[in-house]
């Protein structure tokens, strides 16, 4: 049995960015722990939060900004952490070294404020059955999401389930990847097709655009189907053809919605 191919090998990014000094909190108790008439525990307090150096803090903040940004653009966003390919590994690397070096020339230079940035990794393999299902079960969800913004004509719902999905979508194998691609290029093309509507025209819901978006659900269903219940965090499992992009059962079912419209 060959090696399960859903993922490319990568890194899983844990940062973390702070601001420490400068700002001073100071909470003044109004009323103590008691229970009131009706029974419910109330509790109240002020709290004044007090800025030594507003000018340095700002700066501070966008120095913060700037570090994020740089690991960031690196990786992709998901529900449980930041994803970095391997081949992308140098880039981040860069970018780690050129935020680390902001924070030091920040730090060198204020008075009171100071900026760290700490980051660690966890290597995923693409044979890592539990990544495969935490990312299928991800990308499930988000697919899930375009579904019922079509059936809403919610665009913003379908875009943001898109760029999220499209970002994931870079630790994907080229096939897996290419499951996610019809599913992004369907939801997307109904979603300019509704605002190009506008609010006034009442829009059909694209039932093609849905029926490819489930397809494409299902497939990753299927991988999680395939790895089954497991002990350890690698395993073999049957390989995926990556000499096409879709089964012939698959490519029938497209070749039956196309035909519809």
């Amino acid at each position: 049995m060959s090696e399960i191919r859903t993922l490319r090998p990568g890194l899983l990014v844990s940062l973390h960015t702070s601001l420490k000094g400068n700002i001073h909190y100071q909470k003044v108790d109004l009323e103590g722990k008691h229970i009131d008439t009706d029974g419910r525990e109330r509790e109240r307090w002020e709290t004044e939060r007090v800025v030594t150096d507003p000018a340095e803090h700002k700066a501070a903040s966008e120095v913060r900004a700037k570090i994020s940004y740089l690991i960031r653009s690196q990786c992709a966003v998901s529900a449980f952490g930041l994803l970095c390919p391997e081949n992308s590994a140098d880039k981040l690397a860069d970018a780690i070294n050129e935020a680390r070096a902001l924070a030091d020339q920040f730090n060198a230079d204020a008075a009171l404020t100071r900026v760290s940035v700490n980051v660690l990794f966890g290597r995923i393999a693409q044979d890592d059955v539990e990544a495969v299902k935490a990312i299928s079960e991800e990308l499930r969800s988000l697919m899930e999401d375009m579904q019922v913004g079509l059936k809403n004509l919610d665009v913003k719902a379908v875009r943001d389930a898109c760029n999220k999905a499209r970002s994931i979508g870079g630790m994907l194998s080229d096939d897996a990847k290419g499951r996610l691609d019809v599913a992004l290029q369907a939801a997307r093309t109904s979603a300019r097709q509704i605002a190009k509507a506008g609010e006034t025209v009442v829009v059909e819901i694209d039932r093609r655009a849905i029926a490819k978006i489930d397809m494409a659900r299902t497939s990753f269903l299927d991988i999680d189907m395939e790895l089954g219940e497991v002990s350890a965090p690698k395993m073999t499992g049957r390989s995926i053809d990556l000499e096409s992009k879709y089964t012939t059962e698959e490519q029938q079912v497209i070749d039956a919605i196309d035909s519809e419209v």
